[in-house]
């Protein structure tokens, strides 16, 4: 083979193939890769900041931490984003505003019935009570609803990723009664912070960026016939509220806390003494196609 200019070998790597593929993953590697070879062209990557950056991907991805580096380029408010605009386009409007998933769900929390305690043992902060409703866009109950729900530690840790938790810790499903309703004890959550000494870590620092997210409870909202709702709600008053590193704080999904509340009602929970509450109600859409309503996280969904 003769020798090759820079756009040559782009057009040969672009072009090659020797069976039909798929279109649209020719076209967006097509994409991709032109992006890579002008950006490597025009800003004069060095071959050793290339190869560290390769070095950098292999342990980012051995790390289990790419679902932090996509939160934290902004990739996954970005897709909520462009949901929220195909909706208003559509003319979809109402309900609970959708929220990023994070890297760190599990499915198969142990189920429950209306309600359920988070923590285990002695509480390890503010003893915290969330209940409220699933509702349709018209206000109606849905019973039975499932409800999946998870927080971090007082360390800022998830059970399945943080060493010393148990199973499932701080992960629940409620199934809602028959009215809607919904409940649960836990304890106040923090925020938490991206591993320190990690791939995420180093390209944050080189970034001059933190790495720090607000107090915030997760969910998945699963209703028959209702679009599936992944969201999350903040907690008031948090450092790092108006500056959460993943983009995710959103207007609406910011709770408020009622503190010094009575237990009198609450000793199903093991609720005796005065306690932070929060009342927040999941609105659902209806589901304009099967595939909204399965009860599938982001990569269920695209592995199903």
């Amino acid at each position: 083979m003769s020798e090759l200019s820079q756009d040559q070998l782009l057009n040969l790597v672009n072009s090659k193939q020797i069976a039909p593929g798929s279109d649209r993953v020719r076209a967006l590697t097509q994409r991709i890769v032109s992006d890579l070879f002008h950006t490597i062209d025009e800003m004069d990557v060095t071959p050793d900041e290339f190869w560290a950056a390769v070095d950098w991907l292999g342990r980012l991805g051995s790390s289990g931490q790419l679902g932090l580096i996509t939160a934290g380029l902004g990739f996954d408010r970005l897709l909520d984003i462009r949901s929220d605009e195909a909706d208003a386009r559509a003319g979809r409007a109402g309900g609970t505003p959708r929220a990023i998933e994070g890297p760190l769900f599990v499915a198969g929390a142990p189920l429950s019935q209306a309600e359920v305690r988070l923590d285990e043992g002695e509480p390890q902060g503010e003893v915290f009570v969330m209940e409220g409703r699933v509702l349709d866009l018209d206000g109606r109950p849905l019973p039975h609803a499932l409800i999946d729900v998870w927080h971090a530690n007082v360390q800022g840790g998830y059970s399945h990723f943080f060493p010393g938790m148990k199973p499932y810790e701080l992960r629940r499903r409620i199934e809602a009664d028959d009215q809607g309703r919904y409940r649960f004890r836990s304890y106040v959550p923090p925020g938490y912070s991206i591993p320190p000494n990690s791939p995420t870590s180093e390209l944050f620092d080189a970034l001059g960026r933190h790495g720090h997210r607000p107090a915030h409870i997760h969910f998945l909202v699963v209703a028959p016939g209702m679009r599936t709702l992944t969201t999350q709600v903040n907690l008031p008053g948090d450092t790092y509220l108006d500056d959460d590193f993943a983009f995710a704080t959103r207007d609406g999904l910011i709770v408020e806390l009622e503190r010094g509340v009575a237990p009198a009602g609450y000793e199903s929970l093991g609720v005796n003494a005065p306690f932070v509450r929060t009342r927040f109600d999941f609105v659902l859409q209806p589901a304009v196609s099967e595939g909204e309503s399965l009860p599938l996280t982001r990569m269920e969904r695209v592995r199903a």
